[in-house]
């Protein structure tokens, strides 16, 4: 439980407020309970039984209930603001209700960052929210100190603080870590505190100084057995560290830290810029040589072992805590040892060298930053466990008063000896004792290095054999004062013998005093003592014995007047005196002790300024009492000097060195200081050098006294009030005329005026610098006023020219700063007399735009002063003075600072936004504290109506730049709040200045659109919107300020109302302003602003009789507005409810309400776009719509184009090329081959109309190309090359053919994926608008497939529900409160059927034809009609067909388009049969001919596809059939079938022929190990023409005579069996296939279409390619999935409704449920054609509007027949003439030109089926003359045919039918290219009778091509006329004319009554308006 916070409670009834905490949630399970979760706030309304009846508070609601009193705790609590918004807030401290809050708040936006999957923030904020928790608990508790309570305080702020700028939260001010109520504080004091925590989280202020911490880990060295000294010392006069390691390298006493680490204090900055090193040295202890014998010697000397240097430059980069391994040297010469660490400093190579090959010391290192005591806190336990300090060598850069330090510093230099007789050098060793003055050696006065406990000797390191040994060893002799005098120190000298004793034999000692006689001390610096020689048994203990001796060269006792004896044996050292009471300056000595030498009096004083001022403020309290005392005893003489003499001392405190030592000097003055009569002298001086500032000799020395007369001003009111204490105030008369007159001087001297930067200004910047700092002194001896009034006198005569020295007007700023901030301002009595010189200077200082920080500095200093809630008289008045001074300059200012140029460095620009920010907070604290009284004056003051005007414009403007987002950093929500708060009272005040002045017949346009410009922006303020808060901060908000958006609507309104007939002023300018306010989520203030769009409308209706004006700006501005975001379903009724109810009794309400319903259906389609582009659509499916509505209804062409656009990069950002081809195609198409200049819009630059359309046409091109539609990018690539040519640019058009033959290249060589298509219906209400209950026809991706799509779907809609089944919806589907998504797969029905019916055609080329500029898509869903007969399922197998018609073509603008129409017809059984045997008649050419020509890779489909016809047909698959419908009884019941009966026998005698010949081509490429399987399926073959009762071909039989009402199916219908031939049916004699030889015997056969990846058989094949089944027909099963498991050479697609399977289980059978959904696995196919029965024709006349195909409305019946594409199945296809109409658009695309031929008649009847072609057409092989048939061929009598639909095209080779019905005789053939028989040679031409066709629309003619098709909607499709067929020479009989079908002439040539469509005129390209 994270947030286990407190809640709130308070009781209503009486004033006894009350906080709880939650100690567990309640559920309130029981009736009437409350349920609460921990922290809820609740109001105690009753209480019963150990249960409270209470309320709870969300927001603005209550929620009342009981809940039990142990759940709670109770806490006292107060309550603000009490009414509506009243506050309850716990009498708690402040930061533990903030940490409550703020945990709430947090805990929601921590959740969320686990959701937006932000780990790092996560963890780290839970980290800090456990944090707070556990500090808040302990503040809770109670039990912490003051000083630790302030210390958690601080942290949790620091979390807080933290946590609000990772979330972004806003910035908290606090004041001593409270939040402050803004309402409680002056607005400049609010700004300051926001500024200071500002800087404080941006700029951390870098750390003056510095430590180093150092801890020696050990020592690594293979040669060592000896104990260690390790001395650290930092090579820049520090101290040393010694630190002794035991003999394994590791320190001694590990138990000691403080032994083996040390902090190097008080590094300054400057410091660390220098080299400074580490530097280690090691001394061993042990024997004189490393390698003697342990046995040696006994003695333990101390020897040089080894020298260490690191420099710690590596550390300013960064703090490390790692250990660093530090490699240790040692010197080549032990002489060279006291330099060691400079040699490898310098890296002198030669001098040192390694100590072992592994030797190393580690240490670890860190730099620590801040003062010491910070130090201290925050890393306690550094100190806890213990810490050496090391000090620096002296003072540090700072000294501190009260610091006591006596340290004596001595080196140990060298020394230089003699032999002594030896005949080596010497092995000397030094040991140094401190000897006081009686002889006695003072213990433990001698340090080694901070931390080691001090020893009473010292004993240096040996150096072997050297006579002249240098040590520089460093010691610190920390000897009291007291011990001082007479002391001295004791070097004795000693031989150290490497013989078995090891004898240290005594030769010599020198000695030196620490304090001469005088007292002085010893000087700093080196001193050569004189070694005096001694015996090892000389008695030393007796001191008077050579201390009269001299102890150092060139020195001798004064009672000594022997001769010292030359020796050359000397010793050096080098001291340095460290003390805070000792002195080795001679003069401050004698200063000291005037008393005892009166005439060195002058001389002390005139030396006084010589002396180093650390020796005078170690001395400062003695030396002023030495000063005072002088000046007591003769004043007269010595006064003057005694002056200079405190003034030097007094300025010597200014420096920064001794800056602490002033309230040294102010303890002084207070407690210590006794001159009472100084003050007389000391005013008289001091008027004598203000006198004579003029003097230019003086100046220097004036300037140092005007510096110090802060202290001069102290000494003389402290002497004054010690001389009236001690006579009881007398000549208290006289004092204040002295002060008067001094003060008089200093008013002259003020007044004096210089030009330029003269020595005089300098003497006035230096008086008024200090002259602040008196205040307080005079305070102490004169009342108030009078203090002010000398101020006010003094400051007023400072001359107000501002074109002096600059340097003197910013101190004289600075000096009004220190004024204002004094205590002398804060007294309201004194506040008022100064204020006035104050403003006086402000003003100037303003007015020329000088000094602005400073001036703002102070002017926030004066705010700060003045309380919110002060209603004082004397704030009032204050209040009036500043108004009346300052309010103009100041609002001057801020525009000119605002309007400046920003600096471009980061300092400037910071302090520039300081200016701006210090003036605006100025600016709002003057305006809150403006009452009534002060606006009245205020607008009273101007004399007339231009000023005012122009101070309300000011005014306006600076609000308009006081509420820009960039006035403030981004969280500062708590001042934005502040500041327009303040802003909407004073335009709430400022607007009746605005009514009363500026209407009627004063009217001032610009002033009242000022008024609306800020009124508008000031409501659209980002930190306004309440939405957009969490619950907590809004509900803060409104308690505080309300929501001011609505107030200042309210006022928005109110003035508009008051405008009157000048409202038209503003029409229709302020339409977009007031729109976007509008569209703000507040409900309250879009009841106030909708009605204001009303009044605009009636306002512009009286004007000029419409409001085009208002709806074209509405349109406009609202198409721009709700793109950002804004706006809302709820704003749309609104805007249509209010609208509707204002316009009721209008006499423009027709208008009107055409106006509002226009903008609220642009509203309803701008949403659902809005809406679809944050669900990431890139389809585009709303954005078309949108398009057709811009251009359609609004006409709004320019809007049009930028959303064309728009479109367009949506579609290139998801990569749909096609789409956005298309889409640009439509900005094309506005454009016309002019030469018509175009301005610069969006990305075009400015060109020519031509140049514009020759760009977009290459674009278009470009993304056809990309798209793979190649054969639009050629139609194009023709237009623009037709362009190039007729103005002779043959460069361009050169490239432009080449691009287009590349186009060609690239349709025949790349392969093209054929996309799938799906029908998606979007039903319930929870959709947007645009797809609610509607339903889509989408255009795949490449490779997706049904499950794809589905998922990608309900990705996108991660709510919806997938319908199971493919039914209609119903009503409660429509009406549901959810999404439900109904998706499967559609075939397209292509509409140009002309290339796909053409023989010769490469597939490539088809390909494209069958998926591009499809209106029409079809679903076919099989069903059982009746009852079911379990025996043959085919009797009662229905198909439902159903045909979406689109609104536009796909491809297009988008992926997606609505459908518009849905057509549903049912085939019966037996229609159903037909089309199965046609589909699979086709299927079965195809195969054939791709085996023929080589296009299939093995022979594998063609086998399956044999083996699954003649196999099932053998096992009764054709036989159910024959079963079902060629029974007597269906005979009978069924009369009007007659004619389909027998196109059903027709089509299975056909198959028996395609077959035959299919297994002669099989025979001819069977491979070897298949021949058995083809010797099967001939005897299989064999049997199936048994059952089909086909005999050998010996007689021919007569059609038969019975002629059906309603025409056939198809048109060759023979009634007996026949061989395959495009004609219809022929008799000829038949041999068995396999008795022909393979060559010479077969004509090739030419199929055009490629074999369908879904072979199957013709009742049914397993989807598998090497299992069959037995062909039983059985219905099949749906699903919503496509099959993809089937090899892409052998696909079964035919439904089980024709698949043979009686062993199938009934729920494996069809069922109307479980509907096929995929064109895998159901009767449907757009590859192949489908025949449409008269059942069909009837059904769809009443559901469709019609049956024919789309045609121009404009052409006669007759007109609008078209040829029909011819088809043959020879190699040698006929060609016909190619037919185009071009209407100047972008059309179909091209087609191959064939030559024309002369045909008979019969080429142009259509083909077998009058249906369009599919996919597939195929070449269709006719039978020719033969040698052994030549003259048997007779004609068939001709049977009429009645078109039908071409609207339901399958796309299965099942279900779909074929164009001819022949297979090719087997001799060589010639070619008919029709259903008809072309004669060759000299056979007669066939005589053709043919009928008109009666026109049967299928779509509305309105239903004209979109503006962006590609193709021209020109009559492309065939309209066939009827067929006939005849057997020669007998003539045909004559056929009955159809019903209402007239009989053309037979005379009459078919190809007279061919026409071509008339072209569809080119509408005129609208112009486009310099686009």
């Amino acid at each position: 439980h994270l947030l286990n916070l407190l809640g709130l409670l308070y009781g209503a009834n009486n004033q006894n407020f009350l906080s709880f905490s939650v100690i567990a949630g309640f559920r309130g399970t029981v009736p009437h309970g409350l349920s609460l979760e921990i922290g809820d706030t609740v109001q105690i309304l009753e209480k019963c039984d150990g249960n409270f009846f209470g309320c709870f508070y969300l927001t603005y609601f209550v929620f009342q209930g009981i809940f039990p009193s142990n759940y709670i705790h109770l806490k006292n609590a107060c309550v603000k603001n009490k009414g509506q918004f009243e506050m309850v807030i716990p009498t708690e401290d402040s930061v533990i209700t903030e940490m409550t809050s703020t945990l709430r708040d947090w805990g929601t936006m921590w959740k969320q960052l686990y959701v937006r999957n932000e780990g790092d923030l996560f963890h780290r904020l839970w980290h800090i929210m456990n944090e707070i928790l556990d500090l808040r608990r302990q503040v809770l508790v109670g039990h912490l100190t003051h000083d630790r309570m302030k210390d958690v305080k601080r942290h949790i702020t620091a979390r807080l603080d933290w946590g609000n700028e990772q979330l972004g939260l806003d910035l908290v001010p606090r004041k001593e870590y409270a939040m402050v109520d803004p309402e409680e504080i002056s607005i400049t004091e609010l700004y300051r505190l926001m500024e200071h925590r500002h800087r404080k989280k941006d700029t951390p202020v870098p750390a003056s100084s510095h430590h180093l911490f150092v801890q020696m880990k050990s020592l690594m060295c293979s040669n060592l057995g000896e104990e260690l000294e390790v001395i650290f010392s930092l090579f820049d006069s520090k101290e040393n560290r010694p630190i002794r390691l035991n003999r394994n390298g590791l320190p001694k006493c590990p138990e000691k830290p403080e032994r083996h680490c040390s902090l190097f204090v008080d590094l300054s900055s400057s410091e660390l810029r220098k080299d400074i090193y580490i530097t280690v040295h090691i001394i061993r202890i042990g024997r004189m040589g490393a390698g003697e014998k342990k046995n040696a010697c006994n003695v333990q000397y101390r020897r040089p072992f080894g020298c260490a240097v690191l420099s710690i430059a590596d550390l300013l980069a960064g703090d490390s805590k790692d250990d660093l391994i530090l490699k240790v040297y040692m010197c080549n010469t032990e002489s060279d040892w006291y330099q060691i660490h400079e040699n490898i400093i310098k890296k002198l190579n030669a001098r040192y060298n390694l100590t072992g090959s592994n030797a190393g010391l580690a240490v670890s290192l860190q730099l620590l930053h801040g003062d010491i005591e910070q130090i201290r806190r925050e890393y306690t336990s550094m100190f806890t466990h213990g810490v050496s300090i090391t000090r620096k060598l002296g003072f540090s850069n700072i000294i501190m008063p009260g610091e006591m330090r006596n340290d004596l510093y001595i080196t140990v230099e060298r020394g230089e000896f003699e032999k002594g007789g030896k005949s080596v050098a010497r092995n000397v060793e030094v040991t140094m004792h401190v000897v006081d003055s009686g002889g006695q050696i003072l213990r433990d006065f001698i340090s080694f290095g901070s931390g080691e406990p001090p020893a009473s000797e010292y004993h240096s390191f040996v150096l072997y054999h050297n006579n002249g040994p240098r040590w520089a060893e460093l010691l610190k002799l920390p000897i009291p004062v007291d011990k001082f005098r007479g002391a001295h120190i004791r070097c004795e000298f000693r031989h150290c013998s490497t013989k078995e004793k090891g004898e240290k034999k005594l030769f010599g000692f020198s000695f030196v005093p620490l304090m001469q006689e005088n007292g002085r001390t010893l000087p700093d610096g080196t001193h050569e003592l004189i070694v005096h020689k001694c015996e090892e048994n000389a008695n030393l203990q007796d001191s008077s014995r050579y201390l009269k001796l001299p102890f150092s060269k060139g020195i001798f006792l004064a009672n000594n007047s022997q001769a010292v004896k030359t020796t050359k044996e000397s010793f050096w050292i080098t001291s340095f005196l460290c003390s805070t009471k000792l002195t080795q300056n001679g003069d401050m000595l004698d200063l000291l002790k005037w008393r005892t030498h009166p005439d060195k009096i002058a001389g002390c004083l005139s030396k006084l300024k010589e002396i180093d001022g650390s020796e005078i403020v170690k001395f400062l309290q003695d030396t002023l009492d030495t000063l005072f005392g002088i000046l007591d005893e003769n004043s007269q003489k010595y006064g003057s000097k005694v002056f200079d003499c405190l003034v030097h001392i007094i300025n010597l405190l200014q420096d920064s060195k001794f800056h602490h030592f002033k309230p040294v000097m102010d303890t002084y003055i207070e407690s210590h200081f006794a001159g009472a009569l100084a003050y007389r002298d000391l005013i008289k001086v001091m008027k004598w050098h203000i006198d004579r500032v003029t003097e230019v000799e003086l100046h220097e020395h004036i300037q140092e006294v005007l510096k110090a007369q802060e202290y001069i001003f102290k000494y003389i009111v402290q002497s004054r009030r010690l001389f009236s204490i001690a006579t009881g105030g007398q000549n208290e008369e006289e004092f204040r005329c002295c002060i008067q007159e001094l003060l008089m001087s200093v008013r002259f001297f003020l007044s004096q005026e210089s030009k330029g930067a003269s020595a005089l200004c300098q003497l006035q910047a230096v008086f008024l610098s200090s002259f602040p700092s008196v205040y307080s002194e005079l305070l102490k001896l004169f009342d108030v006023r009078e203090v002010a009034n000398l101020v006010h006198d003094a400051l007023g005569s400072l001359p107000t020219v501002m074109q002096g020295d600059e340097s003197l007007q910013a101190v004289k700023l600075q000096s009004i700063g220190k004024t204002v901030e004094s205590h002398l301002y804060t007294n309201p009595d004194s506040r008022y007399i100064l204020l006035p010189v104050v403003l006086h200077h402000l003003h100037m200082h303003l007015q020329e735009q000088k000094d602005l920080i400073m001036c703002a500095r102070i002017l926030s200093n004066i705010f700060c002063l003045i309380k919110k809630n002060s209603s004082e008289k004397s704030v009032l008045e204050e209040i009036d003075v500043i108004v009346s001074s300052l309010l103009d300059i100041l609002l001057r200012t801020i525009l000119e600072i605002t309007s400046r140029p920003q600096p471009s460095g980061s300092a400037m620009r910071l302090q520039f936004q300081d200016v701006t920010g210090e003036f605006v907070s100025c600016l709002l604290s003057l305006l809150r504290q403006m009452t009534d009284r002060h606006y009245q004056q205020l607008l009273d003051s101007f004399n007339t109506k231009d000023d005012l005007r122009d101070f309300l414009l000011q005014i306006f403007t600076v609000f308009r730049i006081l509420i820009r987002p960039e006035m403030f950093p981004k969280d500062w929500t708590v001042m934005r709040l502040v500041a327009n708060n303040v802003i909407i009272t004073t335009v709430l005040y400022l607007s009746d200045a605005l009514r009363k002045n500026f209407l009627n017949e004063n009217f001032d346009y610009k002033i009242w659109d000022s008024y609306f410009f800020l009124a508008v922006i000031f409501i659209n303020q980002l930190c306004l919107q309440l939405e957009m808060f969490t619950p907590s901060k809004k509900k803060k908000v409104l308690e505080k300020y309300g929501d001011m958006r609505v107030t200042m609507g309210c006022e928005i309104f109110s003035m508009w109302q008051n405008l009157g007939e000048h409202k038209l002023h503003f029409i229709p300018a302020l339409i977009g302003p007031f729109l976007e306010v509008t569209l703000i989520p507040q409900p309250d203030l879009r009841n106030v602003m909708i009605p204001i769009f009303h009044d605009m409308m009636d306002w512009e209706q009286r004007r000029s009789g419409n409001f085009k004006q208002v709806e074209a700006k509405l349109i406009d501005k609202l198409d721009s507005l709700m793109s950002e975001g804004k706006g809302d379903e709820t704003y749309r009724e609104l805007f249509n409810s209010i609208l509707l109810k204002k316009i009721e009794r209008e006499t423009w309400r027709e208008s009107g309400v055409s106006l509002i319903a226009t903008v609220t259906r642009l509203m309803e389609r701008l949403l659902d776009y809005r809406d679809c582009m944050k669900m990431g659509e890139v389809d585009g499916k709303k954005l078309a719509a949108l398009l057709n509505f811009y251009k359609t209804e609004l006409n709004k062409e320019e809007m049009y184009i930028r959303y064309i656009h728009k479109l367009y990069d949506l579609h290139l950002k998801a990569q749909n090329f096609t789409e956005a081809a298309y889409t640009l195609l439509l900005y094309d198409e506005l454009l016309e081959w002019s030469d018509r200049p175009l301005r610069e819009f969006l990305n075009y630059p400015m060109q020519t109309e031509w140049q514009r359309k020759e760009y977009l046409h290459l674009t278009i091109i470009q993304n056809f190309d990309r798209g793979k539609c190649w054969e639009n990018g050629i139609i194009l690539c023709r237009k623009i090359a037709e362009q190039y040519e007729s103005y002779y640019d043959y460069r361009n058009l050169s490239k432009m053919r080449m691009m287009e033959a590349s186009l060609y290249d690239k349709i025949m060589d790349q392969q093209r994926l054929e996309p799938e298509f799906f029908r998606v219906g979007f039903y319930g209400k929870k959709f947007p608008f645009f797809l609610r209950n509607k339903e889509f026809v989408c255009r795949g991706h490449d490779y997706e497939r049904l499950e794809a799509f589905q998922q990608r779907m309900l990705n996108e809609f991660p709510h919806a529900i997938a319908m199971q089944h493919a039914n209609q919806p119903d009503e409660t589907i429509f009406q549901a409160e959810a999404q439900y998504l109904q998706i499967y797969a559609v075939t397209p029905i292509p509409e140009n059927q002309e290339v796909l019916q053409r023989d010769g055609i490469p597939d490539n080329i088809k390909s494209f034809y069958k998926v591009n500029h499809i209106w029409r898509f079809r679903y076919d869903r099989p069903f059982h009609k009746g009852t079911k007969d379990k025996e043959n399922e085919f009797k009662s197998l229905w198909v439902e067909r159903t045909t979406l018609i689109l609104v536009q073509s796909l491809p297009g603008i988008s992926r997606w388009f609505e459908v518009e129409k849905r057509e549903v017809v049912e085939m019966s059984p037996l229609e159903n049969a037909i089309e199965v045997l046609e589909n699979k008649n086709q299927q079965l050419r195809t195969l054939i001919s791709q085996c023929q020509t080589r296009q299939m890779q093995n022979i594998n489909p063609l086998t399956m596809c044999l083996n699954g016809v003649i196999d099932a047909a053998v096992n009764g698959g054709v036989t159910r059939y024959q079963e079902a419908f060629f029974v007597k009884e269906y005979v009978l019941n069924h009369p009007e079938d007659g004619e389909k009966i027998t196109r059903l026998r027709e089509l299975m005698l056909e198959q028996a022929q395609i077959l035959e010949f299919g297994l002669a081509v099989h025979e001819k490429f069977v491979p070897q190990d298949m021949r058995p399987l083809h010797k099967k399926l001939v005897d299989q073959f064999f049997v199936m023409k048994s059952s089909l009762g086909i005999q050998e071909y010996s007689a021919c039989v007569q059609a038969s005579p019975i002629h059906f009402p309603n025409g056939s199916p198809r048109v060759c219908r023979n009634s007996v069996p026949v061989s395959m031939s495009p004609d219809g049916a022929r008799v000829i004699p038949r041999r068995s296939p396999l008795s022909y030889p393979a060559v010479n015997r077969y004509s090739s056969s030419s199929l055009s279409s490629q074999a369908s990846a879904e072979v199957s058989n013709i009742t049914g094949q397993s989807e598998s390619s090497d299992e069959v089944f037995n062909m039983q027909p059985s219905p099949s099963t749906s699903s919503l999935s496509s099959t993809h498991s089937a090899s892409p050479n052998v696909t079964s697609s035919a439904p089980s409704s024709a698949r043979a399977s009686p062993l199938l289980s009934d729920k494996h059978k069809h069922s109307r449920e479980n509907s096929c959904l995929s064109p895998r696995e159901r009767p449907c196919s757009a590859i192949y054609p489908t025949s449409l029965e008269a059942s069909q024709r009837m059904l769809f006349n009443h559901i469709g509007d019609g049956a024919l195909p789309r045609s121009d409305s404009n052409l006669p019946g007759p007109d609008k027949a078209v040829n029909a594409t011819p088809s043959s199945w020879s190699l040698d296809s006929g060609k016909e003439a190619r037919n185009t109409s071009d209407s100047g658009k972008l059309i179909s695309p091209p087609v191959p030109p064939r030559p024309a031929q002369t045909a008979s008649p019969a080429r142009h009847v259509a083909s077998v089926s009058p249906s369009p072609a599919g996919r597939s057409p195929m070449k269709v092989l006719a039978f020719c003359k033969s040698t052994s048939f030549q003259g048997s061929v007779q004609s068939f009598t001709p049977s009429p045919v009645e078109y039908h639909s071409t609207g339901l095209i399958s796309n299965s080779p099942v279900l779909s039918g074929s164009y001819s019905s022949g297979i090719s005789s087997l001799s060589r053939c010639s070619t008919s290219e029709t259903s008809g028989f072309e004669s060759q040679g000299s056979e007669p031409p066939v005589t053709v009778q043919s009928y008109s066709v009666p026109e049967e629309p299928v779509r509305k003619e309105s239903k004209t091509p979109p503006p962006y098709s590609v193709y021209e909607r020109t009559l492309k499709r065939p309209v066939p006329l009827p067929h006939s067929l005849s057997i020669p020479p007998t003539d045909p009989p004559a056929l009955p004319p159809k019903p209402q079908l007239g009989r053309p002439n037979n005379g009459e040539s078919s190809s007279s009554r061919r026409t071509e469509p008339a072209p569809r005129p080119r509408p005129l390209p609208r112009k486009v308006s310099q686009l």
